[in-house]
């Protein structure tokens, strides 16, 4: 017989009523006595779970009712409808097979279990309700970059994840090698050989797909890329991991300005889309992980971003009332304190813009006051800086003169160079962390519970 899902059936409940359906899935718990029982059952196409009914006219009738959580069973039986009931129906079994069954082994149990030892069995983790909601918002929110991209006519690149390009010159790129390292090739001075290694030079695991994607940009005018992202960053904090997934649009004849225009736009677009097509998801982690999440995205729908340059918010921090771990400094970087006072005293998004260019990346668009660079930083509620982005320099003699300054090795980027002098134009991009957006969308905390499997300093399991 063809399996049924639960998500069809919530769907179109009145046209399944008193239907024979036949559902396979798992069990998250049962009630029995010695007449009837009752199966609290998910098949994972929902994060609804349906109700199974089942009586002692069941030939397993006692197998059943001692099923445990986890175990996985094969269901027939006729939807009833219950609207007066909690839920708005329930399944009458006329037959249960039970496929694989659950001992007392199994780690998980009808009760709440924290998050960190959910972590050290994270190939269980999916099955608990936080973990459906989380992966079921990340899968709807990818669907939304790719939908809001593809309806804007942007063209989607897979830009290369073994690169010999550092985008960043932040050294935080990891080497592959093909070499034996218990028999390294040395060359004259006693260096290692790079040439001797598969691609005849030191080659990394990319930290971005930004340069390359510059250059369909500025063929393609519109591009974006979705994957992957690693960094070697010795960083145990709750908002970093080693590998994550970047978006990154690169837009041709584009200054900052329209560039903030596209990253509130997108911006609003996914969470209207998250907030459509994941109610109870997003019901569950309003009510049990961050109280007010609803109300939280439906502002930000209703928001009209600030757009306000760096040295203005420094004037604000050094004006506040406030006691701070890190005094805000005038040509430096602003502290997670800051983020979150800023979007506070504005109530709201902030796009902080025109940073000091001594910090920022050589890349970036110098502007006239020679100090600072035509950079974005979007800060949200809640959640600090979600989106960088800036507008590029397009000048040659401009990015030259900035990789000098720098220190950046000119040799290892040559083609993106040339790009300012074959046909360049004004053009801006940005990046957006998708896990920051996921723990923002959900209201989870921690970067590690919104990765399937995640790689972090001294844990790479699985």
């Amino acid at each position: 017989m063809k399996r049924d899902e639960i998500k069809d059936l919530y769907a179109n409940a009145k046209e399944y009523e008193n239907k024979e359906v036949c559902i396979g899935g798992w069990v998250k718990s049962v009630r029995a006595n010695k007449e009837f029982g009752f199966i609290d059952f998910t098949d994972g196409t929902c994060f609804k779970t349906l109700q199974i009914v089942f009586n002692k006219n069941l030939s397993n009738f006692e197998e059943v009712s001692k099923i445990n959580t986890g175990s996985t069973i094969i269901c027939s039986g006729k939807i009833v409808l219950t609207p007066l009931n909690k839920q708005p129906f329930e399944m009458v079994a006329t037959n249960i097979d039970i496929f694989c069954a659950t001992d007392s082994e199994y780690p998980l149990q009808k009760k709440r279990h924290s998050v960190e030892f959910l972590r050290e069995i994270a190939y269980l983790r999916p099955r608990t309700n936080l973990f459906q909601a989380v992966f079921r918002v990340r899968s709807c929110a990818a669907m939304a970059i790719h939908m809001y991209f593809q309806e804007n006519n942007y063209v989607y690149v897979n830009t290369p994840l073994i690169t010999t390009t550092d985008c960043e010159g932040s050294d935080q790129m990891f080497k592959i090698t093909t070499l034996n390292f218990n028999n390294l090739p040395k060359d004259k001075n006693g260096n290692v050989d790079m040439s001797k290694d598969l691609f005849g030079k030191q080659s990394f695991i990319t930290g971005s797909g930004q340069l390359h994607g510059e250059a369909f940009a500025l063929a393609f005018n519109k591009i974006y890329t979705f994957g992957p992202t690693f960094r070697t960053e010795n960083s145990n904090t709750k908002t970093h991991a080693n590998e994550f997934w970047m978006i990154e649009p690169e837009i041709a004849f584009c200054d900052l300005e329209q560039l903030m225009d596209i990253e509130e736009e997108m911006l609003k677009y996914i969470v209207k889309y998250v907030i459509d097509k994941c109610p109870y998801e997003l019901e569950f982690l309003d009510n049990f992980v961050q109280k007010g999440l609803l109300e939280k995205l439906n502002k930000l729908l209703s928001s009209k971003f600030v757009r306000i340059d760096h040295s203005d918010v420094i004037d604000i921090l050094k004006k506040a009332d406030v006691k701070w771990e890190f005094e805000p400094q005038e040509g430096g970087d602003i502290a997670k304190e800051h983020e979150k006072y800023i979007t506070e005293y504005f109530n709201g998004p902030v796009f902080i813009k025109n940073w000091p260019k001594d910090i920022k990346a050589y890349y970036m668009k110098l502007n006239d006051d020679d100090r600072t660079v035509a950079a974005v930083d979007l800060e949200v509620p809640g959640a600090g800086e979600l989106m960088g982005g800036s507008q590029r320099e397009e000048n040659y003699d401009k990015i030259i003169k900035r990789c000098d300054e720098m220190g950046v090795d000119k040799n290892t980027i040559d083609w993106y160079l040339n790009l300012r002098k074959f046909g360049s134009c004004v053009h801006s991009g940005f990046g957006m962390g998708f896990e920051r957006l996921v723990m923002y969308l959900t209201g989870v905390e921690n970067i590690r519970d919104v990765i399937p499997f995640p790689r972090t300093p001294q844990n790479c399991d699985y």
